[in-house]
């Protein structure tokens, strides 16, 4: 292990020779022994290879842009419940001060997702797409149930929408602070989305990531 990488290892986490750590190329995991640390390499044995733990569902979440601390922590938690594709929406209710900083947010958000993979042992990274707008985004080429959260009240529970799904994919669009716009409800059903609701309490936009990736990853999971 060399560069930033092994510097944070051995400098902030003060590893040490005989350390155990799990390693992996993206692909396969190993457990692996320190043998040596220096400023900016550290040398590992392989010890044995284990077993890799993949998702068994595949999401995808769309996400309006919301103040960076709320964004940054949804896709966080995104990536430790298993989302595998992240793509930031420019919607029409997003501060645009917000969209215009987002550009350059590309490499922190990297390392968030970089972070949170490692914490909760995934093998691969959520992949992060550019900045979009709902009406580019929407029609892209999803496998799955598509779903809007919607706060209408006619809108269906999540649970109805999933319990006549027998999908092994899907496609969550969650809104900024005060809602999608008329417009963007149309660009979305026209993509076939279907909206569904998390119920009649008003959510912030980080919250609503987890109840609906939980309720997700419940319905559409049948490990």
């Amino acid at each position: 292990m060399e560069g930033e990488a092994a510097y944070h290892l051995g400098r902030v986490l003060r590893a040490q020779t005989g350390q155990l750590y799990e390693l992996s190329d993206g692909e396969r995991v190993w457990l692996g022994r320190i043998e040596s640390v220096g400023r900016d390499r550290v040398q590992f044995a392989l010890v044995e290879e284990l077993s890799v733990v993949r998702p068994s569902v595949d999401i995808t979440l769309l996400l309006a842009v919301v103040k960076f601390d709320a964004f940054e922590w949804a896709i966080e938690k995104a990536t430790e419940l298993g989302v595998t594709t992240i793509v930031p929406l420019a919607a029409e209710r997003s501060e645009k001060a917000l969209l215009t900083a987002a550009a350059k947010r590309a490499d922190r958000w990297g390392k968030i997702l970089l972070e949170a993979s490692q914490q909760s042992r995934r093998v691969r990274l959520p992949v992060l797409a550019s900045l979009a707008s709902p009406e580019t985004a929407f029609p892209g080429r999803y496998d799955g149930v598509r779903l809007i959260l919607s706060e209408r009240p006619d809108a269906p529970a999540i649970r109805r929408v999933l319990d006549i799904q027998a999908e092994k994919s899907a496609t969550l669009a969650i809104g900024p602070e005060g809602g999608w716009t008329e417009s963007e409800f149309a660009a979305a059903q026209r993509a076939g989305f279907q909206e569904a609701s998390l119920g009649r309490l008003i959510l912030r936009t980080e919250t609503a990531v987890i109840a609906a990736l939980a309720s997700i990853n419940y319905a559409l999971m049948h490990e």
